[in-house]
Order: structure tokens, then C-alpha cells, then sequence
């Protein structure tokens, strides 16, 4: 049972950002897991998810968006959860962190009734890209938000995307009018508007949030 509106209000901030007392609440179901994405992200990613069978999330904090995939994917599909967790300073904001035990808490409880398979991979993106073998059809970026770390979850993960699939940045549209984001994401898809990879279209994008689809399955 969630405590109430007013009560949570009255913490602190350092209270309410100190990651060890955010698991327990979190991971206990006191208080809901921050909503890093606006409506407006969502309806971008989840476009994408509804027709997906599998998907990586790369950067899940508290589970939020994690949550959101859990509630458009079916028992047939697999939700790949991507995240070392710990304080990450090019990742989440100064002082915030996430618990692992909390995020699976979290997760699990979005899809236990008739919800995806979720598979966990508790490690940086970029040694699970390093053994990674299948096809996927989303890949969320959402972790390392410095250019460099962006830029490289781009170029490990795309090439696992099959044809009709989609890559998705969060926080990549701080130069667009009426967007927001990060320096980091931002200068990476701006590289790719400018000059778009072989077989890619960029399709949707909102807010912070930005699409780009396989649409051509020759080799990269």
C-alpha cells in the first residue's frame, strides 16, 4: 500500500534521494518508483514495444519504464533488463542511485499476471553486448548518458536490431524546439540525423525521446 501524497512530501530530500532507504520503500511497495519518462517518451517507446517479441532495456533504475514495457508485452515475449546499479554518475542524477533488490521487486510485481519473461543482466551494457548472440526487435538506450557511453551502447546494440526493429534514445532531444534531454544522448542522435546510418529511418520523437528503425536488412 502506498503511503500518501502528503506524507511523502514532507521527507526530507536527502531522505527521499538516499538510495538505501528509497530500495526499501521502493522494493517494499511503499512508494512508487520515479517516473524518469513523461507521457509523451512513453507513447514513443511503447509504439515501438507493441509489436516486439523481444526487447533490451539498457539503464533501468528503478524500473519505471520497465514497468510500463511489462504492461504491453505479452507471456510470449522476453524483457532484457540491462543495469549495474550503484551510484553512476554519467548515468542518473548527483547523489541518486538504484538497488537491484528493489528493481526486481519492482518488475516482478508489473509482471507476474500474464507479463513477459524478464531476464536480468546485472552487469555495463557493454559486456552483455560483448556476449550477445540473438536478434532483438527494440533496444531501449537509457543507461550512460555521457556521449561517449551513449554513442557506444548505439554502436554494440544496433547490429543486434533484426529488420522492422527499432532503437530508441531517451534524453537525446535538447537542441530540437520544444524538446529536452542531455548533452550526451542529444550530440549522439544529432550525429545521426545528419548523417543516418544505411538502412536506418528515424520515425518517431517526442520530448526526449527519439526513434530510429531498421528498415533494410543489409549487412552493416
Amino acid at each position: 500500500m502506498l503511503l500518501p501524497g502528503w506524507l511523502r512530501a514532507r521527507v526530507p530530500t536527502r531522505l527521499r534521494d538516499d538510495p538505501r532507504l528509497r530500495a526499501l520503500a521502493v522494493g517494499g511497495g511503499l512508494i512508487p518508483q520515479r517516473a524518469m519518462h513523461s507521457p509523451e517518451d512513453m507513447a514513443v517507446l511503447l509504439a515501438t514495444a507493441r509489436s516486439a517479441r523481444s526487447v533490451v532495456e539498457i539503464g533501468v533504475y528503478e524500473g519505471g519504464s520497465a514497468v510500463e514495457l511489462c504492461a504491453v508485452l505479452t507471456q510470449a515475449c522476453e524483457l532484457h533488463l540491462v543495469d549495474p546499479f550503484g551510484r553512476r554518475p554519467t548515468a542518473l542524477p548527483a547523489g541518486w542511485g538504484a538497488t537491484e533488490w528493489a528493481s526486481r521487486r519492482v518488475v516482478a510485481r508489473a509482471s507476474r499476471h500474464g507479463g513477459p519473461r524478464v531476464c536480468w543482466h546485472v552487469a555495463p551494457s557493454a559486456e552483455v553486448a560483448a556476449h550477445w548472440t540473438e536478434e532483438v526487435d527494440l533496444v531501449f538506450i537509457d543507461g550512460d548518458h555521457s556521449e561517449e557511453g551513449c554513442e557506444l551502447d548505439w554502436l554494440l546494440w544496433h547490429e543486434h536490431v533484426r529488420l522492422g526493429g527499432h532503437v530508441v534514445f531517451h534524453d537525446a532531444r535538447l537542441d530540437q524546439p520544444g524538446g529536452r534531454g542531455l548533452p550526451g544522448p542529444t550530440a549522439v542522435v544529432e550525429r545521426l540525423r545528419a548523417t543516418m546510418p544505411a538502412g536506418w529511418r528515424l520515425t518517431a520523437e517526442a520530448d526526449r525521446t527519439v526513434a530510429l528503425r531498421r528498415v533494410d536488412s543489409t549487412p552493416l
